[in-house]
Order: C-alpha cells, then structure tokens, then sequence
C-alpha cells in the first residue's frame, strides 16, 4: 500500500479521536480510554515516520528546512505525550494538554499532508516500497 495513504488514515483516526475527546466528558472512564489509545497510536505513528518515512523523504526531497520543521514539530508532541504520561487522568490539566496536543497534531498534520506529501509525490519516492516497511513495522509491533 502507498506510504502516503498509510499515514493519512492514521491521521484521520487520530484527528477524529481528538474530535471525539472534546464532545466527551473529560473525566469519564470511556475519555481516559481513548486519550491513552490516541497516545499510543501517535508514538507508534511518530517512530515510523521518524525512522522509515522522513529519512527516505530528507534524501528525495531535498528540503532541510521543512524535514527539520517536522522534525521539531515531532518533539514537542512527544514532550506534550510525556507529560501526559506522567498524570492521572483526574488531573485538571490532562484534558487541557491533550486538547492543546490536538490542536499541535491538527496543524502537523495538516502541513505534512500538504507540503510534505506534496514533494514526495514530485519526487517519485516509492511510496509503496516505504508503504510496505511500514505496514511490516505495524504489524511487528502491535504483535509485541
């Protein structure tokens, strides 16, 4: 399957999940969990675009400024996940910080998909050789 549309149904999943949060009560047990699922499905999401996608995308693309964009971008979603870690669901700042992590994956993601995704259709990356290793990882890690 193409890389590309691999990681925009994991996009729309995460962006419906966020959605989803912030018609819910924040304190019920149902909203704790689908904000640890949302989490766990954006690590796994971030880690194959940080050692599958983006490596393949910086050398075929040629952009350095926007890999770097997204690269930093990863990180402060990645601080933002760790202290959400880090908190009892009860705590009054969970709900803040995983809305504010939505808003920061909504704007993410709508960049990549537009410029990112863009360049890498122009640059004829194969997209299905890079969908293929990320369907293996997947799978390999929803395995253990």
């Amino acid at each position: 399957m193409n890389a590309l549309k691999l990681l925009k149904q994991d996009h729309a999943k995460v962006k419906k999940a966020f959605r989803k949060f912030e018609k819910m009560d924040h304190e019920s047990h149902a909203a704790q969990e689908l904000a640890t699922q949302t989490i766990a499905e954006l690590k796994l999401h971030t880690t194959l675009e940080e050692e599958i996608v983006y490596p393949a995308l910086r050398e075929a693309i040629d952009d350095d400024a926007l890999m770097n964009e997204a690269v930093v971008e990863h990180k402060s979603a990645s601080q933002l996940i760790l202290d959400l870690e880090s908190m009892q669901p009860s705590d009054p700042m969970f709900a803040a910080s995983f809305t504010v992590l939505g808003e920061h994956v909504d704007r993410h993601v709508k960049e990549e998909e537009a410029e990112m995704f863009k360049k890498a259709r122009k640059a004829k990356v194969d997209l299905a050789a890079l969908g293929q290793q990320i369907a293996a990882r997947k799978a390999g890690q929803r395995a253990s």
